[in-house]
């Protein structure tokens, strides 16, 4: 499903024009971006699940092709846990 599809189907089940649910839906993207990337803060779902960011460690790796081994500096990324209620919707 892509943004175009749930603009579709958002629009179909509320009655909205396309164009404001196309704009609310990027606005919701912005606001969770903004958390993750900015504020550093966790957006929690409740019944759909949380995204959270996960800090990964420095490590080192190694360059097959050239035989060399790098450094891999620690960073974040953001990671999406689905709730508890969502995971036992789809197992059915």
């Amino acid at each position: 499903m892509t943004k175009a599809d749930i603009v579709n189907e958002v629009s179909l089940a509320t009655g909205m024009p396309k164009k404001e649910v196309g704009i609310v839906v990027e606005a919701f993207m912005d606001a969770v971006k903004e958390s993750l990337l900015k504020k550093k803060e966790n957006v929690y779902l409740r019944g759909f699940g949380s995204f959270n960011i996960k800090r990964r460690a420095a490590k080192t790796a190694r360059n097959i092709s050239k035989n060399t081994t790098i450094t891999i500096p620690a960073h974040d990324l953001p990671c999406f846990k689905p709730a508890k209620s969502f995971v036992e919707e789809m197992k059915g």
